[in-house]
């Protein structure tokens, strides 16, 4: 087998490792593995003023950035820049020691 077609080969393999089946990053998975909808939201308030939703799940977390219908950043004034307020460390047996 000459070199041209053992790189073939090796990119043809390549290739094929990537096609691998989507994974839903809608549900939880690991020791308490549940909807990610039936975990508690609370609110972190970016260094400018802006609004994130947060969750904690003890071993994992999950953040993403609040916008209004239009897509723009909320920034409420909930709480004061750089604190998370809400029940964010609900909904998970599992403990977070931070």
């Amino acid at each position: 087998m000459g070199v041209p077609r053992l790189v073939a080969l090796l990119v043809t393999f390549c290739m094929m490792s990537a096609c691998t089946e989507a994974i839903d990053k809608t549900a939880d998975r690991g020791f308490d593995s549940k909807p990610l909808s039936s975990l508690k939201a609370g609110i972190w308030v970016d260094p400018n003023g802006c609004d994130h939703w947060i969750i904690d799940d003890g071993l994992e977390g999950y953040l993403s950035q609040r916008l209004d219908p239009q897509g723009k950043p909320v920034c409420s004034g909930i709480a004061p820049p750089t604190t998370a307020t809400g029940p964010f460390k609900e909904g998970s047996p599992f403990t977070d020691p931070i």
